[in-house]
């Protein structure tokens, strides 16, 4: 399945208002504890970047940032972020072997179908080297399902995620939960993962 159009054609519209909303400040704690697992001049993935702020300070950090997302209007401010390399691309569209130190994936594939998620996550395997680590941030919870914006959602408990990154050959050794306000105003719960590829 290809990139969800209507999901898409949301970000191209409200691509001011999310990057307003979601501007990354230097001392983000899930870019911070990301980044203390990495080797000084590391390779990374922004997969799914959104307007680019997070690769921007990743890059200030001194990583070497490649970002993609499938919003043509996203990518477009995420290349106003001198430094960064970014490209317009799909998920499946990740063909990298042996490349990267770190992905980061920042509630970016809760916008795939469940199905995907397996693929996915064998790509960036492939993509990291052995060791590297992954970052993935995601909505807590059961189904899919779409907001009253148009965006689709898969949702997930950790246990699933967990299971689905260990079927892919990763070690997660850390795991935050909270809960917050995202683009269309309701509070939800959210978690995120830290997870290294065995060697």
């Amino acid at each position: 399945m290809a990139t969800d159009e209507e999901t898409i054609a949301v970000y191209d519209a409200k691509v001011k208002d999310y990057a307003e909303a979601f501007a990354a400040a230097e001392a983000d704690a899930s870019l911070q504890r990301f980044s203390d697992h990495l080797p000084a001049n590391a390779k990374v993935l922004d997969w799914g970047c959104g307007p680019g702020t997070h690769a921007a300070v990743l890059q200030a950090k001194g990583f070497d940032v490649t970002a993609t997302d499938a919003s043509s209007a996203m990518v477009d401010v995420a290349r106003s972020h001198e430094g960064v390399t970014v490209l317009q691309a799909e998920f499946a569209d990740l063909q990298d072997e042996d490349t990267y130190d770190g992905i980061w994936a920042n509630f970016s594939l809760l916008h795939e179908p469940r199905s995907n998620m397996p693929a996915n996550l064998r790509r960036i395997a492939v993509a990291l080297k052995p060791g590297g680590v992954l970052h993935i941030g995601m909505k807590s919870g059961t189904g899919e399902a779409r907001d009253h914006l148009g965006r689709f959602y898969t949702f997930y408990t950790s246990e699933e995620l967990r299971g689905l990154l260990a079927e892919a050959g990763f070690d997660v050794f850390n795991e935050v939960t909270g809960e917050g306000a995202g683009l269309v105003g309701t509070v939800d719960p959210w978690m995120e993962m830290l997870a290294r590829l065995k060697p």
